[in-house]
């Protein structure tokens, strides 16, 4: 049977409950007679004992919303009864006023609470020593179970609750951070991809345009002419669709498969390649190699092809038609450097400089060395490569 949402769990309505439930309890303990449990001389009217009762319900009622006034008005009702001849059930139901005052008060209020319910016990106890002998420790006991049990109750309630409210919090905390790494790492994921994907497609595609746009400018071109610019577009679109084929495939690769594998089947050893379809759209690359080639790290062969051929991608939209290409096979990193004359600017081809960002990503991914800029009057792209070898 579900609970009515108006008593649920931290709701004014189960603490209105409580009450009513302690008062009816305490008139059924008056009804059958149970009090005083100490009657004084004179015998006090058993109708003053409601009045300490109906106080002690309305500190029970307001246990979560003022726990210090309910304290009070419940240890002031408790003393007045006492004063009367104690009933059980106003001593019963302060109790229940001593639980919720650790359990919901303040932390100071349960650290007075425990050593002042010890104390009356042992003040108890010693009082009954001196007036019945050992026998009158056990005057005592009431205070313990009376004062010291509840006491100890709420305090354990309390502290294991505290405990659940700091492990959720810590738990909320986790996947909060845990959300943020995932965010950080499509983002991520998806910059890499957009690099590659500008690295693939922006060497091709500016071949094609350059080659487009010479047709389409001068008018009256032989058919030999033609024919060879033509042959040029036919080549970097079917070497750029190529290639965004082997890209999407890695995409859509199975799980397990090697990323790395199909992305790196571009090497620095194939740029003889890159160079023979840069200068058949028009870049003419004189290309020198120093030191002796050797097998490079995955990330660092992919990185040094794709910085080089992005370098003469820009060479080939906004140079002068030349471009001076060095790699340079070091004893602890490869250095890969791109020169070229800079042009007017006039009728080049647009670019957003998404090659640059992406030529400098690639190099700090590595922990290498990047710089791109205007010197002696070139245009030079330098990246320093971390290869793992030692001197």
């Amino acid at each position: 049977m579900r609970t009515p949402a108006w008593i649920g769990s931290g709701t004014p309505g189960r603490d209105l409950a409580l009450a009513g439930a302690s008062l009816a309890g305490g008139l059924v303990l008056y009804g059958v007679d149970f009090q005083p449990q100490f009657p004084w001389h004179p015998r006090v009217p058993e109708a003053l004992f409601l009045a300490p009762l109906a106080a002690i319900c309305v500190a029970v009622g307001l246990r979560r919303a003022a726990t210090r006034t309910s304290l009070a008005l419940g240890t002031g009702a408790v003393l007045a009864d006492a004063v009367l001849g104690v009933s059980l059930g106003t001593a019963l139901i302060y109790s229940q006023v001593l639980y919720d005052a650790c359990v919901y008060g303040p932390p100071r209020l349960w650290r007075r609470l425990l050593p002042a319910a010890v104390g009356l016990s042992v003040v108890g106890a010693a009082v009954g020593a001196l007036l019945w002998g050992w026998r009158g420790v056990a005057a005592g006991v009431p205070f313990v179970l009376g004062g010291v049990l509840p006491v100890l109750t709420g305090v354990s309630v309390r502290q294991y609750r505290d405990q659940a409210a700091a492990e959720r919090a810590r738990a909320e905390q986790t996947a909060r951070l845990v959300e943020l790494d995932r965010r950080q790492a499509v983002l991520a994921e998806r910059a890499r991809m957009a690099r590659e994907l500008h690295d693939v497609v922006a060497n091709h595609l500016s071949a094609v345009a350059l080659h487009a746009t010479a047709v389409l400018s001068v008018p009256g071109l032989d058919r030999t002419r033609v024919d060879a610019a033509l042959r040029v577009i036919r080549e970097s679109s079917v070497q750029g669709m190529a290639e965004m084929r082997q890209l999407i495939g890695l995409l859509r690769g199975p799980a397990g498969e090697d990323p790395a594998e199909g992305a790196t089947r571009v090497r620095l050893d194939e740029l003889d390649r890159l160079i023979a379809r840069v200068e058949a759209a028009g870049l003419a690359v004189h290309a020198t190699v120093t030191g002796t080639p050797r097998p490079l790290p995955v990330g660092v062969d992919l990185a040094a092809y794709r910085i080089v051929q992005e370098s003469l991608t820009n060479a080939l939209r906004h140079g002068a038609g030349a471009a001076e290409l060095s790699v340079a096979y070091e004893t602890a990193e490869v250095v890969v450097t791109v020169r070229n004359p800079i042009g007017g600017g006039d009728g080049r081809l647009p670019g957003a400089g998404a090659g640059l960002i992406g030529m400098r990503e690639r190099a700090a991914l590595l922990d290498g060395r990047f710089s791109a800029g205007p010197r002696d009057g070139r245009w030079r792209v330098r990246a320093a490569l971390p290869t793992g070898a030692s001197g």
